[in-house]
């Protein structure tokens, strides 16, 4: 039996259902790699584009300080909180919301990260299919496969897997995307500044700060599920913070540059028309791999904590779902996978303010965990109709104050009621 236990823990090398042990741990440039690829999202450069043709050049450089900066507070908590427990979010999700309690916040986040992966790799297909196989759909169909199985290998083998490919993948894009953005820029007319000024000005600097916070605030819910494997969460909450801020900045460049240049929204566009054919599919295919195989594990371990699985079967189901439905969700789901990105943001309020409330019980490795806890679901239930339905402000942030407020309205009635049998007692 005690063969076989260690067995176990060493094959176990993602730490599904307990925290990652000091022997698990990682430096702080292989956690900065890994959580800059998880920001190299190629559907950021979509609000690039729009970025680009509602605001002027200043007016970008502001709603990116100012998004970077909302962004990089609410998943350095989070990277903070996951990096002090070495909990995955789903294991942070038992506490806060209780074991039952936790699967909403598990099948929100597999729902949305199996949709994302899925637009990702059609994001990968069609275009390439388009510009270099003659729009065949049987080509396309082909690279679907091809990039779906790739990518859920690399999420099925787990976090060595993902370390490698973004120690790949980050520098390719960075470099080589950098470097076309810099080809676009001086083919244009003048300085870029110059170039952003023919913007329709319909966008406020608080309205693109919004776009920034909502582009990549679902994803960054799921930051525990790597921060946690940080030496110390000194070192997890920089390289969140850090990688977070520079990854999606330049995701947002690239889509502003591709539609000053070429009225289009991926750095994969301006590649093409600068003959850059190769290495544009290249940098196109790396970006959205380091992003998919990290969505993809996010939604296996969701998956594996609702059906109380292995994580790698769930990712494998996961992919195989996600491949087959990546057309239709690329031009059917995007909309709906936008609404629902709403509903992550109370989910990660509440595993932040959970811990820093219960300190003492995340301490304990023996904790019973209650069935439900109702104050933290209704916070996130009300919490993401609010940033549905309210249209002033930036809808993350309002679905976060709701949901933070239910929260703490719920320890505090419950440490009442606590303290009240202590003394009928």
């Amino acid at each position: 039996m005690k063969k076989e236990n260690t067995t176990e823990k060493v094959t176990d090398i993602d730490y599904a259902q307990c925290a990652v042990p000091a022997e698990g741990r990682k430096g702080f440039l292989t956690m900065f790699m890994i959580m800059l690829g998880f920001t190299f999202f190629s559907a950021s450069m979509w609000v690039g584009q729009q970025l680009a043709e509602g605001l002027d050049f200043y007016g970008f450089i502001k709603s990116l300080i100012l998004g970077g900066m909302i962004l990089g507070l609410y998943t350095g908590l989070l990277g903070y909180v996951g990096a002090k427990t070495g909990l995955s979010m789903d294991l942070l999700a038992k506490r806060a919301f209780g074991e039952k309690g936790s699967y909403i916040s598990s099948a929100m986040i597999s729902f949305t990260q199996i949709g994302w992966f899925g637009v990702g790799v059609a994001m990968f297909a069609i275009p390439v299919a388009n510009e270099l196989l003659g729009g065949s759909k049987v080509a396309m169909w082909g690279l679907v496969i091809v990039a779906g199985g790739c990518m859920t290998a690399s999420a099925y083998f787990g976090i060595d897997s993902l370390t490698l490919i973004s120690y790949i993948a980050v520098p390719l894009v960075a470099v080589l995307g950098t470097v076309a953005m810099i080809l676009a820029v001086q083919r244009g007319d003048g300085t870029i500044i110059d170039q952003f000024a023919k913007s329709s000005g319909t966008i406020s600097v608080i309205g693109g700060a919004g776009m920034v916070v909502g582009s990549f605030v679902s994803g960054g819910t799921a930051t525990p599920n790597f921060a946690r494997f940080a030496k110390d969460a000194k070192s997890g909450t920089i390289a969140t913070v850090v990688a977070f801020f520079i990854g999606n900045s330049l995701m947002f460049f690239f889509g502003a540059i591709a539609y000053i240049f070429v009225g289009g929204n991926d750095i994969f566009e301006v590649m093409i028309r600068l003959n850059l054919f190769y290495l544009a599919i290249l940098v196109l295919g790396m970006n959205i791999w380091t992003t998919n195989d990290n969505a993809l594990y996010s939604s296996g371990l969701g998956l594996a904590n609702i059906f109380n699985q292995k994580k790698k079967p769930m990712v494998l189901i996961a992919g195989i779902v996600g491949t087959l439905l990546s057309v239709w969700l690329y031009y059917n789901f995007c909309n709906w996978l936008n609404v629902l990105n709403c509903t992550l943001p109370p989910v990660g309020i509440i595993l932040v303010i959970s811990y820093f409330m219960n300190q003492k019980d995340y301490e304990k490795t023996d904790e019973n965990l209650e069935t439900v806890n109702w104050f933290a679901v209704a916070g996130v239930v009300i919490g993401a109709i609010v940033a549905n339905v309210v249209s002033w402000g930036i809808a993350s942030i309002n679905g976060m104050v709701v949901a933070a407020v239910c929260y703490v309205i719920g320890q505090m009635v419950r440490k009442n009621e606590a303290g009240n049998e202590c003394i009928d007692s």
